[in-house]
Parts: C-alpha cells; structure tokens; sequence
C-alpha cells in the first residue's frame, strides 16, 4: 500500500522540486498544500488531491494539518516553509500517527538564530567571530569593514556593511543584530542530508552563479573536499536529521566559513536532484523508516532555470482567502 505524503509550500520552488521528486515514485501517493490558491504546486497533482491550508503563523494552521492527517489518512508531512516548520515542529504529537520529516525543534531554533548557531558551531572552527551589537561587539578588536545582520530572518535582508569602528558604535541595538567577521569571498550552497543517527550521507556543494529573489538560478555542482567537510561538521554541530542548506563564504585567507544554515529544502533543489542526490526521496525513506545508504555520490553538473506554465481549467483554481499574500520562506 502506497504512503500518503502532505507536501506543503506548494508556491515555491523548493516544494515544485519535493512534489516532482515524490511523484516519481509508484509507492507514494502525493498531496500537495499552499496557504494560495494560485501555488502552481498544488496543481500538479490530480484535483482530488490539493489542498489549502493558513498561513504558517495563523493559530489554527497546526490543528488544520492534523484534521488533514486524520482526513487524508496521511503518513507524512514535508513542509518546505521555515515559519510552518517552527509552528509544526513544537507539536509534532499532534499529527501522530503521521511522521514530520523535519530536523528536531531544537536543530530548528539553532539554525533559524545566526547568534545560538554561531554559538553551537564555534568549536568547528568554521564559524566567523560574531558578537551582539552593543558592548559585546565594542569590545573586540575587529579588522574592519565587519558585517552586522538580524540574528534572526532569511536572505539579505536587513545585512550592512559596517566600515569603521565609529559605524560600529552607531549600531542600533534594540534590533537583535549581531556582528561578524567580513567574509569577502566566493558563496557556496551546499544541500546536506544527514539520516537517522546524524550521519551525513550526502553533502553537495554547489554555485550561486545567478540568483534571483534569494533563489540560485543558475549554477554548478563542484567536488570540493573542504566545502564538504565544513557543511558536515555543521550539521553534525547543530543535530541534523533530515535536509538543511548550508551556505558559505571563504574568508580573507581563502578558508570555507559558515554563512547561514536553512533547515528546509533549498530552491535550487533540482539541480543536486539532477547530480544524483534525490534529496526528496531519501528524506521521505529516512522518516518512514528505511534505512538510508551510508554515502551517496554526485556528479559535477550545471543548470539554468526558466520560468513554466502550469495550465488548469478555470473551474479548477482553488479559492484562498490568503490569495496574494506572502510568507517568509
């Protein structure tokens, strides 16, 4: 009998990329999920199948999973939303008897808070100094220009570039910003995926050669031994189990260093699928309780994204009172 699989985030390309994956395969059958009727996700799955849901932050959006585990009789809940994940992740119990393939909720605060993650990662040695603003970060000796950053949030936002020490003075220090050591060399994303015992069994780095809206759009899959070394002793550092994105910078003397850690699927998914990494797949083994292979190869490979239409009837489009709305991915 096929597993029955809830995949949320239909909107974004991290969950187009989970429901394409999962639908390759004859022994899951696939429900697909958005907060928006227009999430090209949700169709690509037969009409009997989509579903709506609230916003990751709404009160009731924990309670309306679990009717739909009860409803749908699901198995598996794969949400690719960082806020749904945090709401999920504290009440896991609820959708019992289907399993949440996300990281602990405990690897989720560490990874989602740039201070607590710089924190648990420090004795890796991969982690760039990083103090809070205020009398923390005065007191050390910084070589300038420094980075200053929200702990918490996604992406770019809120990132500035601090030149000089009177700058540094002049930080705000009711936003919860901290400040890094400037790491002024190439980004790299490496998609992990780590099994039951916190073994990683795949790290693949890859390029950000072109990046639209916090999205890869472009890049390359590279072999490159200390990008994978970094990336799996971050995920060991914080507890992973399950997938996270782990991105990185080199510093000024060139070493890989920890940037940001996404404990969800990536955007760019499709291309560490493609280099022979289903990700998808081996989390959806990993939390129905298959054992996963100990290491799993990839090749070097490039790829471009474009833009594709999802064509419905009219009568098909799913009505959503949140239609238009945005959550943070």
């Amino acid at each position: 009998m096929a597993a029955r699989v809830l995949v949320t985030g239909a909107g974004g390309p991290a969950g187009v990329a989970v429901i394409r994956s999962l639908l390759r395969r004859p022994d899951l059958t696939v429900f697909a999920a958005d907060m928006d009727g227009w999430a090209s996700g949700i169709y690509l799955v037969p009409a009997e199948r989509r579903r709506l849901v609230p916003p990751g932050r709404a009160d009731d959006f924990v309670s309306e999973i679990a009717r739909m585990v009860r409803e749908d009789a699901l198995d598996l809940v794969i949400s690719t939303v960082d806020v749904e994940l945090v709401a999920l992740a504290g009440r896991r119990e609820e959708l019992a008897p289907a399993v949440l393939a996300a990281p602990s909720e405990d690897t989720l605060s560490t990874a989602l808070d740039k201070m607590l993650l710089a924190e648990r990662c420090a004795s890796t040695g991969r982690s760039p100094r990083t103090r809070l603003a205020g009398p923390d970060a005065l007191a050390e000796g910084w070589e300038f220009p420094v980075f200053a950053k929200p702990r918490q949030g996604a992406g770019s936002r809120g990132i500035r570039l601090v030149p000089d020490r009177a700058a540094l003075e002049a930080l705000p220090v009711d936003e919860g910003l901290i400040v890094q050591d400037f790491l002024p060399g190439e980004e790299y994303s490496v998609d992990v995926i780590a099994d039951a015992a916190g073994h990683v069994v795949a790290a693949v780095p890859r390029t950000r050669a072109r990046v639209d809206s916090g999205v890869a759009i472009a890049g390359r899959t590279l072999h490159d031994p200390e990008l994978v070394e970094t990336a799996t002793v971050i995920a060991e550092a914080i507890g992973l189990v399950g997938v996270a994105n782990v991105q990185l910078r080199r510093d000024r003397a060139g070493r890989a260093m920890l940037l940001e850690v996404n404990p969800r699927f990536p955007g760019a998914l499709p291309l560490t699928i493609a280099a022979g990494v289903d990700i998808p797949s081996l989390v959806a083994d990993l939390f129905l309780g298959a054992a996963l292979p100990a290491d799993v190869p990839f090749r070097e490979i490039a790829s471009v994204r474009f833009l594709e239409d999802v064509i419905v009837e009219i009568d098909e489009v799913l009505v959503s009172a949140h239609a238009g709305h945005q959550e943070e991915l």
